[in-house]
């Protein structure tokens, strides 16, 4: 894996060295992911268009020359009614228990949709008044997106959020493109605590390959199929072998695609194995800039009834 973020970006107000646990919370398709990614340099959490792309929690080490910061990036949240997206909304107001700080990420586009209707407008604010109301730590709110958005658009948007939470600070930026993710960096890093390196420099997560594996896989079938499809599936690795040098150095992966009916068996295989085939040939090209070796992949899809409602299934997913 590459090395995360080493330059001297904490704040020059900051003469000790700071560590600690930003918990990154907020509704599905956020930003979460991405802005994760951007801090580590590298793709760690998975990334699509769709909501509730990220299931579990992924935990991210951002190192610099002063601080060391542990960003938990966490499923979104959302009214939850199946046994799964209960569990995801669990994972993530859980993070809470651990967070020195609460980083609450905001879509202003999403929300600026909202404006002409006040009813719905109310609703959702009332929505995240909720959630904020758990939080026991200090909090900075983040408005993501905010380079589609004019100007004016953001002041009402703000008042309204520190109306119902005291957040210690607001930081309008871009995950995408970057724009305020460094200003956002400099006020995690003066809220955190005067503490130790935890983790060695060189390491940008505690997931295993594996699951960041099937995490690629994952990203695949979202990217690649339509409707209800993607939220009908999980990846599980069956084996993951890697050959000597002496047989090429490569690894070897052999995954299991679930769905829960046959008709999405057949969709996520395609007509002559063609969808099959390229989320497999993508997957490839994703895991071998993640493993740096040449990779063979050999994918199943299995049917596997209610797996969504299945505790056992679920736990096996790390949820």
């Amino acid at each position: 894996m590459q090395q995360p973020v080493t330059a001297s970006t904490a704040s020059a107000a900051s003469q000790e060295h700071r560590s600690g646990v930003v918990a990154v919370i907020g509704p599905p398709n956020a930003g979460k992911s991405t802005l994760l990614n951007r801090y580590l340099e590298q793709k760690i959490a998975i990334v699509t268009p769709l909501p509730q792309t990220t299931r579990n929690r992924i935990l991210g080490i951002v190192t610099g020359t002063d601080y060391q910061m542990i960003m938990l990036d966490t499923p979104g949240l959302h009214k939850a009614k199946e046994m799964m997206n209960q569990e995801m909304v669990r994972i993530a107001m859980d993070t809470l228990e651990e967070a020195d700080i609460v980083l609450f990420l905001i879509d202003a586009e999403a929300m600026h949709a909202l404006a002409s209707d006040k009813k719905r407008l109310a609703k959702r604010y009332a929505e995240l008044s909720n959630y904020l109301s758990k939080i026991q730590c200090p909090a900075v709110l983040a408005l993501n997106k905010v380079d589609r958005l004019a100007k004016e658009a953001l002041l009402p948007m703000i008042e309204r959020f520190t109306s119902i939470h005291p957040f210690r600070a607001v930081v309008p930026l871009s995950a995408l493109k970057g724009d305020g993710t460094e200003t956002l960096l400099h006020t995690l890093v003066d809220h955190l605590p005067v503490g130790p390196q935890y983790y060695p420099e060189d390491i940008p997560t505690d997931a295993s390959e594996r699951f960041i594996v099937a995490e690629l896989i994952r990203e695949q079938v979202f990217l690649r199929t339509r409707q209800e499809i993607p939220y009908s599936t999980a990846v599980l690795i069956d084996a993951f072998k890697e050959r000597p040098q002496r047989q090429g150095g490569s690894v070897v992966i052999h995954a299991t695609i679930l769905v829960e009916r046959g008709s999405q068996k057949g969709i996520v295989i395609g007509k002559q194995g063609k969808m099959l085939g390229e989320i497999r040939k993508a997957a490839i090209k994703e895991i071998e800039h993640l493993l740096y070796c040449k990779v063979q992949l050999k994918l199943w899809v299995k049917v596997k009834k209610k797996w969504t409602s299945n505790e056992q299934i679920l736990r096996e997913l790390g949820m």
